[in-house]
């Protein structure tokens, strides 16, 4: 059972939500030595990340995110700060992206 659990909607499309989640693997790699192998797949992603202490996933999908993580003994005193720092950053990156978006035409 994973200790954290978030679920992030969009409206990105797969291909941006791709983006979104390369991104933070980039991310989590370079910051927090994690180890992240993404399949990839017809309607939806995997993105799967461990390191000592820490081993889980996120769903990457055209309408949302779901991420789940097990933290180990030395972690889990640690879960809220865990939680808001990987929601942050989720909330950031998907910010971000949304930003991009093309604006609609104006109506005359």
């Amino acid at each position: 059972m994973a200790d954290l659990y978030l679920h992030r909607d969009h409206t990105l499309g797969l291909p941006r939500a791709r983006k979104v989640a390369l991104k933070w693997a980039e991310d989590v790699e370079e910051k927090l030595d994690m180890e992240c192998t993404i399949i990839e797949g017809d309607d939806e992603d995997v993105l799967e990340f461990k390191r000592s202490g820490v081993d889980g996933r996120m769903i990457v999908a055209a309408t949302h995110f779901d991420l789940e993580a097990r933290l180990g003994f030395l972690l889990k005193p640690f879960l809220g700060q865990i939680e808001a720092e990987v929601s942050k950053q989720l909330d950031e990156a998907l910010a971000k992206e949304s930003a991009k978006a093309p604006k609609p035409a104006k109506k005359k």
